[in-house]
């Protein structure tokens, strides 16, 4: 399947969640059998060059693309989570947000140095989740060589920030607006 197949399968949703927001609905997409499968193996092929010990998987959407993907390459599944969702010893990063903080998570000692990670997610917006996720992942000692996204919003920047910061990252597809 092409990039523009896949690209015709995201359902745009005009004003959501807010007035002049252009939301990226992946849900047609999933829906879609043999577009959720193109989109699946077109990341498996972007993540094999990098030799991952570990997927790591933002929550919530995140984990839907990085399951499969560390699947395939034979890879442990590292689920990046929102706080109180994990039980037992955790580390974590505190990170800005547009209005506020948040938090994310991971088990202590799931992720150990020398690690090699690469990130998955389904949409790189401005990157603030992307970065934090980096941080927390570099504070356990991996390398994080690449993230890796089925959308990028270019004019938002996320994508470029995680490059200065010496993470490769790579989208399937991107969409102009926001």
């Amino acid at each position: 399947m092409s990039p523009d197949e896949l690209k015709s399968l995201v359902r745009t949703i005009p004003d959501f969640p807010k007035p002049d927001i252009q939301f990226r609905d992946i849900t047609t997409l999933l829906i879609d059998g043999r577009g959720f499968a193109a989109a699946v193996d077109a990341l498996v092929e972007l993540a094999r060059p990098y030799g991952a010990d570990l997927i790591a998987g933002i929550e919530a959407r995140g984990f839907i693309f990085s399951a499969p993907v560390a699947r395939a390459l034979g890879a442990g599944l590292l689920p990046v989570r929102k706080p109180g969702k994990l039980p037992g010893p955790r580390i974590g990063v505190d990170y800005a947000l547009e209005y506020g903080t948040d938090r994310l998570e991971i088990h202590e000692g799931a992720c150990l140095p020398g690690h090699r990670v690469v990130l998955v997610d389904d949409l790189i917006a401005t990157g603030g989740t992307a970065l934090a996720t980096v941080s927390l992942l570099r504070q356990a000692g991996a390398d994080v060589p690449a993230a890796l996204f089925v959308i990028d919003l270019p004019e938002l920047g996320g994508a470029a920030l995680l490059n200065e910061a010496g993470v490769a990252a790579q989208a399937l597809m991107s969409f102009e607006g926001h």
